[in-house]
């Protein structure tokens, strides 16, 4: 694959950063692009290693050395159809995906990966300037009618799947846009929006009818939806947010991150926020609850809001500077990482538990008391106090919302309250309902909501026509 001494030849590089001063004044991506000969050179480094283990990393699957050298070729139609073979939205996966096939491929274990994220982001980007991503058409129409709800990426790719081979898919969404967690999760600093709309136009094209501002089980009864259609995919993701039950929690200014990133997406989308709902993080001290993504999105949001100080904290211990390579290769590593939005500025804590929340006469969040940890438990005389003006919390989702949808139509759920449904055939409890992405799994990546997308419409293919052609 690639050049055979390629890897020898050439070092890793990688796509640059704008510079802190000049990205945070804005929304946009600021993520510089590869040039052509930039990403054929990386793409040259993808060595003959016999056993591509960045196939088993990726979720969906990404036949990466086959694009990797297809790239370095200068072939790059080729390599685009190679992409969209396993993913049909490499734009997303290839600017926000956390990359585990970096980590399982084998020039990882010298820490010197190919850049396999960046080619990929190139490959997709250069099929949509040159024109060569068009809409797809089945051969014919199978008269079969299916339902997907929730528009995140599990949804999307299960209904363009399911449109390419045929039915008549209607993809509903409870938001007044489409796009789930893509649209109102991701700050548009990391993926603009105008990606999530170009698909939808080429899906359109293809036959996937839109339905936004449709709630399942509030707007829409579901006994209309198993009455009105063959099949339904609930892909509604995961969204109930891990609370934190401490005193003064009902303090104004103690939000979940959500709930700020959201509104934040939407007043960049050009909606208006009513004054008396609006949350900013203008000249605030902003505290973040979790050191995960999403944490780390709120922490770039408030410094572009003009944050007075930002600090975040970890209830999990400092992770290693560097991983046991022997231990841990291929597997995605614990390891100490920082972020672009980490990298913006702030503060970043560990190990660090909270006690309460102190406010002021008006009710509103002025402090929060914390104390250290060692082995999980708190230090005696380790307590301390922070100034707190506006608090999110980041700490990840327990399962996906019960009421409505799911509790009308009675799903089985699992033991973390997820949707019962196994990954072969990915049906629920009621034989015509499937589910998919968080609904189905928790809260994930993006690149595994896709795959679930992806293998769910196969399911459900083969579940209307007792045969199918698709992919898994």
């Amino acid at each position: 694959m690639g050049k055979p001494t390629g890897f020898l030849e050439i070092g890793r590089e990688d796509r640059t950063y704008e510079k802190v001063a000049e990205r945070v004044g804005n929304y946009r991506e600021f993520v510089k692009p590869f040039a052509e000969g930039d990403a054929k050179a990386q793409g040259s480094r993808c060595m003959d290693c016999g056993i591509p283990f960045c196939h088993n990393g990726c979720p969906v699957n990404n036949l990466i050395p086959d694009w990797n050298h297809l790239v370095f070729k200068g072939r790059w139609r080729e390599a685009l159809n190679v992409l969209h073979s396993t993913n049909n939205f490499p734009e997303f996966t290839g600017r926000i995906c956390p990359a585990p096939c970096e980590a399982a491929c084998t020039l990882n274990i010298n820490d010197d990966a190919v850049t396999i994220k960046s080619i990929e982001c190139s490959i997709i980007d250069r099929g949509w300037t040159e024109g060569w991503i068009q809409p797809e058409f089945p051969p014919r129409k199978t008269g079969k009618k299916i339902a997907v709800v929730g528009s995140g990426p599990a949804g999307m790719s299960a209904a363009q799947q399911l449109a390419r081979t045929g039915h008549a898919v209607t993809l509903f969404e409870k938001d007044d846009r489409i796009g789930g967690l893509l649209r109102y999760g991701i700050p548009d600093f990391k993926m603009e929006k105008h990606l999530i709309d170009r698909r939808i136009k080429q899906m359109e094209a293809e036959g996937v009818q839109f339905k936004p501002n449709s709630h399942i089980g509030a707007d829409i009864k579901v006994e209309q939806l198993l009455k009105d259609f063959d099949a339904v995919i609930l892909t509604g993701g995961a969204q109930a947010p891990r609370d934190l039950p401490v005193p003064g929690r009902d303090l104004k200014g103690i939000h979940f991150a959500m709930d700020f990133l959201s509104q934040n997406n939407k007043r960049v989308a050009g909606d208006s926020i009513p004054a008396d709902t609006a949350l900013t993080a203008k000249d605030k001290h902003v505290i973040v609850i979790g050191g995960g993504d999403t944490g780390s999105d709120c922490i770039g949001t408030s410094i572009r809001h003009g944050a007075a100080s930002i600090t975040q904290l970890e209830i999990m211990p400092r992770p290693p500077e560097q991983e046991n390579k022997p231990l841990v290769w291929p597997y995605w590593p614990l390891k100490f990482r920082t972020s672009s939005s980490q990298a913006e500025g702030c503060s970043r804590d560990f190990a660090v538990g909270t006690k309460s929340f102190g406010g002021n006469a008006q009710g509103h969040v002025t402090s929060q008391k914390v104390v250290r940890l060692e082995g999980g438990k708190e230090v005696l005389g380790s307590e301390f106090e922070l100034k707190a003006d506006l608090v999110l919390l980041a700490m990840g989702f327990v399962h996906p919302i019960h009421e409505g949808l799911l509790n009308n139509l009675g799903v089985k759920l699992d033991a973390r309250g997820n949707v019962q449904a196994d990954t072969t055939k990915y049906q629920t409890s009621i034989p015509k309902v499937f589910a998919a992405g968080d609904m189905r799994r928790g809260q994930s990546l993006v690149v595994w909501a896709i795959r679930e997308g992806r293998q769910a419409a196969r399911a459900v293919d083969e579940y209307l026509m007792c045969t199918t052609d698709l992919p898994r």
